[in-house]
């Protein structure tokens, strides 16, 4: 019988989308240039963060960037977690960072859970448990010689996207996924553990989905009493391995404190997702956002659509179901989304015909 092969080897032969990342001549990099490096290379900009061979667990620290990274260091010598753990207590709180000593051939880690995966040492760990805890489009980054060798897991093309309320622009809630199937395990589990009232507006009011991760509107305001303010934050989290990616709060949101499952119906459909957009209203009233879905940052506000209460992204165009806080009455608008559209372009507004005119006048929105 032949022998296994090394991960190095199943790294160079198996996937086929490898780069070589070596380090500048001169002198050693610092851990903390080191994890710039691997972090860079890697493209990876959050989530949960493996470093194989974590050893005294300095690069293992540095490669906690941000806070929406979650990091953490694996080590067969028990001399050697014990000196890491130290480190990181010496930076401040333990968690973020953790370090643990790994015992036998298998990662403590569930199928398509880690994001990102530094491996000092390609021989500790064989190239199908390597495959088995990457996520999909998960990044393992295997040190060779005195640089790292890049290797991404490729993501099926049999899994499905939720990018609005109904699944898609069409409303039409089932999803093409083939993946999906019967639940047997907890991938992870988040906050908030309870809700603030089974008699009242649910705390998650809307959930879309794109790519790797997973948005959604929550209320985080104090379980004990629902009787106190609301505190909504639109959140991102890797849809893989739950990490938190990033938070902003939101502005005036529906009132807590109505009724469970009294609506409104338009509450769910002003977040939509996009491969590289996140479109919302960042509270009633407030015009269209564009966010980046990986920071949170916001990379364009279409200020005509004000009083926004739907929106659906389709073939890179936006249509906004737009009301004003003084009339019940809409207009349906288009405009064209950043990536898909001239920064000149205008697109069209139209009143529905079987409601009064009164009140409403046509509106041009500029693409951006």
């Amino acid at each position: 019988m032949s022998a296994r092969p090394s991960l190095l080897h199943w790294f160079v032969l198996a996937l086929g989308c490898i780069s070589p990342v070596a380090p500048a001549y001169g002198s050693i990099p610092s851990p903390a240039e080191t994890a710039q490096t691997i972090l860079t290379e890697s493209g990876v900009q959050g989530g949960l963060v493996v470093h194989l061979g974590c050893g005294d667990g300095k690069l293992t620290a540095a490669l906690r960037a941000h806070d929406g990274y979650l990091v953490h260091g694996l080590d067969r010598n028990p001399a050697a977690v014990a000196e890491a753990r130290e480190h990181v207590r010496s930076l401040g709180p333990y968690g973020p960072v953790s370090i643990e000593q790994l015992d036998g051939a298998r990662l403590p880690y569930t199928d398509n859970l880690v994001n990102l995966l530094v491996v000092d040492n390609p021989e500790a760990v064989s190239a199908d448990e390597v495959e088995r805890v990457l996520a999909p489009q998960g990044v393992a980054m295997v040190r060779q010689g005195k640089g790292w060798r890049k290797t991404v897991k490729p993501r099926p093309e049999n899994i499905g996207r939720w990018t609005h309320y109904l699944h898609g622009p069409d409303n039409n809630a089932v999803t093409d996924d083939e993946v999906f199937g019967e639940p047997y395990h907890l991938q992870w589990v988040a906050d908030p553990p309870w809700a603030r009232s089974h008699e009242h507006l649910a705390n998650i009011s809307a959930v879309v989905s794109c790519g790797r991760r997973i948005f959604y509107a929550v209320d985080e305001g104090p379980t004990a009493l629902v009787a106190l303010d609301p505190d909504w934050k639109l959140v991102a989290r890797d849809a893989f391995s739950g990490v938190v990616l990033w938070k902003q709060p939101l502005g005036r949101w529906e009132g807590h404190l109505r009724g469970f499952r009294s609506g409104p119906p338009e509450l769910t459909r002003r977040l939509v997702a996009a491969d590289d957009r996140l479109f919302v209203t960042l509270g009633y009233g407030e015009p269209l956002s564009a966010l980046d879905p990986a920071t949170g940052e916001t990379r364009h506000v279409y200020e005509h659509t004000a009083g926004a209460i739907e929106v659906v992204h389709d073939d890179g165009v936006l249509y906004v179901v737009r009301a004003t806080s003084t009339s019940p009455t809409r207009a349906l608008c288009a405009a064209a989304a950043p990536c898909r559209r001239p920064a000149t372009a205008n697109l069209w507004c139209s009143t529905p015909p079987r409601a009064s005119s009164a009140g409403r006048r046509p509106m041009l929105i500029p693409a951006s």
